[in-house]
């Protein structure tokens, strides 16, 4: 039985092991493993045997590590993962720390761009992490919510691995927001995915994406002008789900899938009002134009399907649980990224210390355990 409170990290990550894909692919596709190799000193991260990053690879982790530090030439990918962030003892002596019963695991490579046009690898892909965090959270089974990665570019392949997932008791899928091969995450050609998370109970998961070139980078053009990692990663997070999440309600998603879940991760939770205000004004004039009549206001939508990952400092988190709903609101620590802070738990419970009883425990963890069905 589960006690009466209960604190749950929505958002925190694992460092794949360097050796995953090549210990979990399966053999046909293994000479094209994702794998990290070192030349001239220098590492580089291969996906079918072509470079995504070079260098810096410290920086996909790095929450311990000195900012200022983190990219020196000396740095490599080993050092930017401390030891909760792949060791399943060490993730709960660490959760022990802090005072959290459970963590929510999304991935960080598998998160990356896979730049391959070969379907069947990409998928495959898919299938060595998740077998590989199904492991990872066997040894601490009772403690960590496994989220899905699957090929959303192969329709066939995706429906085959959530179904796979969702027989091992995944809590969740990741959920790209961005259009892929032309396509918004709320068009109907991925209802029979949309369909398949709302029979299980499981949220859908709009996380924060990496990309490093291209128009899939928010706000590129300011990007590319050199504005630095300040300005993006105070604003790319919600410049990634801001747009995916409108898309969703816009499109009709919600009322194809009533009983759909969907949980905006990394980026806070302050924009959630705003959201529904914009699109219930513009709606007024615009909704004979929209291709998509909708049943109910925007921001119904938003109050009923909708739920918002907060940071561990934001100061909006109580006008949230107002506006959108004492239910929709949860906190992530983002570990071990290098964005996130070691003290995040401490500082989530001073961020809602003023709230009521009732409200922090909603916050801290009761929200997240009813949503991923802990």
């Amino acid at each position: 039985m589960r006690k009466a409170t209960i604190v749950v990290d929505a958002d925190s990550h694992v460092m794949e092991p360097a050796d995953l894909w090549i210990q979990y692919l399966e053999k046909p596709y293994r000479d094209r493993a994702i794998r990290i190799v070192t030349q001239d000193g220098v590492e580089s991260l291969l996906i079918d045997g072509q470079p995504v990053l070079t260098g810096r690879l410290a920086g996909l982790g790095g929450v311990h590590i000195d900012r200022s530090k983190i990219f020196g030439a000396d740095m490599t990918y080993q050092d930017g993962c401390p030891a909760a962030s792949y060791d399943s003892s060490a993730r709960a002596e660490l959760y022990d720390e802090w005072g959290v019963d459970v963590g929510v695991l999304f991935p960080t490579i598998g998160i990356l761009p896979f730049p391959t046009d070969d379907q069947n690898l990409a998928a495959a892909y898919c299938r060595a992490y998740n077998r590989w965090l199904q492991d990872h959270r066997n040894a601490i089974a009772d403690r960590a919510v496994a989220i899905a990665i699957i090929n959303w570019a192969s329709l066939d392949h995706a429906i085959e691995e959530l179904k796979a997932c969702i027989k091992m008791g995944f809590g969740g899928l990741f959920v790209p927001p961005e259009v892929i091969n032309g396509m918004r995450p709320g068009n109907s050609f991925y209802d029979p995915i949309w369909q398949l998370c709302a029979d299980a109970g499981i949220p859908g998961c709009l996380h924060v994406v990496v990309r490093f070139q291209g128009a899939a980078v928010p706000f590129s053009a300011w990007h590319a002008s050199g504005a630095g990692p300040l300005f993006t990663f105070g604003l790319g997070a919600v410049g990634q789900l801001e747009p995916a999440l409108a898309t969703m309600v816009i499109d009709g998603l919600f009322d194809r899938h009533p009983d759909l879940k969907i949980l905006a991760v990394e980026a806070g939770c302050g924009w959630a009002a705003h959201l529904m205000d914009r699109l219930d004004q513009k709606y007024q004039y615009f909704r004979e134009l929209t291709a998509t009549q909708l049943e109910l206001k925007p921001s119904e939508y938003i109050k009923r399907n909708c739920y918002f990952c907060a940071e561990p400092e934001e100061r909006t988190i109580g006008a949230m649980l107002e506006l959108v709903g004492e239910d929709r609101i949860l906190w992530g620590s983002d570990f071990p990224h290098i964005d996130s802070n070691m003290q995040a738990p401490q500082r989530i419970r001073a961020a809602v210390a003023d709230l009521t009883p009732e409200r922090q425990q909603a916050v801290l963890g009761n929200n997240a355990a009813r949503l991923f069905q802990i």
